[in-house]
């Protein structure tokens, strides 16, 4: 009987690392799919802040988080929003960029 019990103790200290990982990953997954949310939505209020002739990149600004890290860049009537996932790891290769295109003049 107690035999049972100590193998239950091994196979639960050997899959706690296996658990780890994928709660690390899975955060991962979440904060690039959210840094993506974020830039898209961005870039999308900076190109209608265009067409109301409106600061664009004020605009973008104003639609993330106050926390974000991001770079805003206007080039003509396109609008490119860059983020960066709060993540202590990989954060440069989860980083997401987006970009809104206002149209012809």
């Amino acid at each position: 009987m107690s035999g049972e019990r100590g193998q239950s103790t091994v196979e639960l200290t050997a899959l706690l690392p296996l658990l780890a990982l994928l709660a690390v990953g899975t955060h991962a997954l979440l904060a690039a799919h959210g840094a993506r949310e974020q830039a898209g939505t961005a870039a999308e209020a900076g190109a209608i802040a265009l067409l109301q002739d409106r600061d664009a990149r004020a605009a973008a600004r104003a639609a993330l988080p106050e926390d974000a890290r991001a770079t805003v860049a206007v080039d003509g009537r396109r609008v490119t929003v860059t983020v960066r996932p709060a993540l202590p790891v990989l954060s440069s290769e989860l980083t997401a960029r987006a970009t809104a295109d206002a149209g012809p003049r």
